[in-house]
């Protein structure tokens, strides 16, 4: 095996690596410390950082620091999707789960697809993906609090769940400004965002969560063409990353009632008007 390949299970507190090469295995800290001794732990034979590539799941707020210290340094980092990840140890037989054991399910993963690196969301991105999920919670809580309003029967109960709900639409308005004032603020994203949302059939929420999601960053994809409205619509078509959201889904980021017109960025209106499907 010419590069190395490092499997890192990341928790709060710890950091559990494994090395496919020598099948060595090591806990650290998951802080700075523990990040500059998982780097000058990463290969025994001082291979060039190039040569080792770190696979590893999102863990929410956890992974980020990981991936700013390690990116840094000029390491390469695969972050896989935490359910391919168990799919393929459920192919593999290996159904035990402790931190140690995932992170040399992730090093062999990674070797034995050959998984490659890709460019890492920026704190531009990271915040708007952090609104988007927000925005997400609220609208199942917003959904929830109508289920409720249709069993209810006590005049108190109906009131404290329509103050819940009006409650709800305040903080979705106020996530949906904070996410528009970003966008606008990036003089890339917002020309992106325009043009994203020029394609018939793809809303303000629709072009956010492909901002957010697509494999390359926003100023990564400067100089390449965005997709068309044909790939758009073709699951996996980005670079073989996520799918864009689809409109028979009608999930919380749906576009399937879209009324953006086509030549207008929809850059002052706020999103909960752009689709009242979610």
């Amino acid at each position: 095996m010419t590069n190395d390949t490092i499997g890192v299970d990341i928790s709060k507190d710890h950091l559990d690596a494994h090395r496919l090469s020598d099948g060595a295995s090591r806990r650290f800290a998951s802080d700075s410390r523990g990040h500059k001794a998982l780097m000058g732990w990463l290969s025994p034979s001082q291979l060039d950082p190039p040569s080792v590539r770190i696979v590893y799941e999102p863990t929410g707020p956890y992974h980020r620091a990981f991936e700013r210290g390690l990116a840094a340094a000029g390491l390469v980092l695969v972050k896989v999707n935490p359910r391919q990840a168990r799919r393929f140890a459920e192919a593999t037989g290996r159904l035990a789960k402790t931190h140690r054991l995932d992170a040399a399910m992730l090093a062999r993963m990674g070797a034995l697809l050959d998984l490659e690196a890709r460019p890492l969301r920026g704190p531009l991105l990271n915040d708007l993906k952090d609104l988007q999920m927000a925005r997400q919670a609220l609208v199942k809580n917003r959904t929830a609090a109508r289920n409720r309003a249709k069993a209810l029967t006590l005049p108190i109960l109906k009131r404290h769940n329509a103050e819940q709900l009006r409650q709800i639409d305040r903080q979705m308005a106020a996530v949906e400004k904070e996410i528009m004032a970003l966008i606008q603020a990036d003089p890339d994203l917002s020309r992106r965002f325009a043009i994203l949302v020029s394609i018939p059939g793809v809303s303000a929420i629709t072009a956010c969560a492909l901002l957010i999601d697509m494999p390359n960053s926003a100023r990564s994809a400067r100089l390449r063409p965005l997709p068309s409205q044909a790939s758009l619509q073709s699951p996996g078509s980005l670079d073989n990353g996520p799918a864009a959201p689809s409109s028979a889904a009608g999930g919380p980021w749906s576009d399937r009632h879209s009324t953006c017109p086509p030549s207008s960025p929809c850059a002052s209106i706020p999103i909960s008007r752009q689709n009242t499907a979610s």
